[in-house]
């Protein structure tokens, strides 16, 4: 259940979208081996999928405030680390699409021909992105000034 008022967080999303898009784009160019501007373009998208994904999680209970669910006592909706999870899930199916379609296997011998992301990769990605609103207060005060706004 959400009580209180909560508003918008968006200084971890940028910084850790950023630290964790570059992770997640280092893990599927070691995994991939792929080289030229399709690296480069991943890395963006890496980078934009991942502040989408950070600023849902982060924000997750300002959503179920402003829409009224947190109130509702609805089982699995109304709580919030059952919505991160969730979107870990999502991000994690996410980057599997993605190093299928990388490798252009995307629909060679079904889902499974063209996984070429290692899953023990993608699960840490998703753990990360997932408890982040957990250990981001251990970590800001480790930050350099400028990475801080």
């Amino acid at each position: 259940m959400v009580e209180g008022a909560i508003s918008l967080t968006i200084e971890p999303v940028i910084v850790l979208g950023v630290i964790l898009g570059l992770y997640e784009l280092i893990l599927i160019h070691r995994d991939e081996n792929f080289r030229g501007s399709h690296w480069f373009g991943h890395g963006i998208h890496a980078v934009v999928i991942m502040v989408i994904a950070l600023f849902a999680v982060f924000n997750w209970a300002y959503f179920l405030q402003i829409t009224g669910l947190g109130t509702k006592n609805i089982p699995l909706i109304s709580n919030v680390l059952v919505g991160r999870i969730a979107i870990g899930v999502i991000l994690n199916f996410k980057m599997h699409a993605v190093s299928a379609v990388v490798k252009g296997r995307a629909f060679a011998g079904g889902v499974s021909g063209g996984m070429a992301e290692h899953w023990t990769h993608t699960i840490i990605v998703s753990v990360l992105v997932v408890t982040a609103p957990y250990y981001w207060s251990l970590i800001l005060p480790m930050l350099p000034a400028w990475a801080r706004f």
